[in-house]
């Protein structure tokens, strides 16, 4: 075969690899997990990434959902995000609850960093 046919052949190929490539990614979407894996909060004193799979799993530290989430003490009701009731105007806002929350059972637990540092980190 001459260079310039073999050269439109392997186009072609490379097209219809791409359309089947983006067509099967778009019929076969990823699908979101039920709890959230990790989370990052965004704050000035440096984002914090928080690994809620491992706090909240049974093979992690098993903390019970509404350790955290204490809206969850009504029956039916959903996890909310944090910020949902702890913004800026708000009696408790977000940075004093997680403070509060956080460095409270990390205090507990005696192994869990509470220096700023240990957290704050990105």
């Amino acid at each position: 075969m001459e260079l310039r046919k073999e050269r439109i052949v392997a186009y072609w190929i490379a097209i219809v690899l791409l359309v089947v490539g983006v067509v099967c990614y778009a019929a076969f979407p990823q699908k979101k997990p039920a709890e959230p894996i990790r989370i990052m909060f965004e704050n000035t004193g440096g984002n914090v990434l928080f690994d809620h799979k491992g706090h909240a799993s049974e093979s992690g530290y098993g903390i019970e959902c509404k350790s955290c989430h204490h809206d969850l003490e009504e029956k039916g009701a959903k996890a909310q995000a944090c910020g949902t009731c702890h913004e800026a105007d708000s009696e408790v806002k977000r940075p004093d609850a997680f403070h509060k929350q956080c460095k409270g059972c990390h205090e507990e637990d005696g192994t869990a960093p509470v220096k700023c540092s240990g957290c704050h980190v990105l």
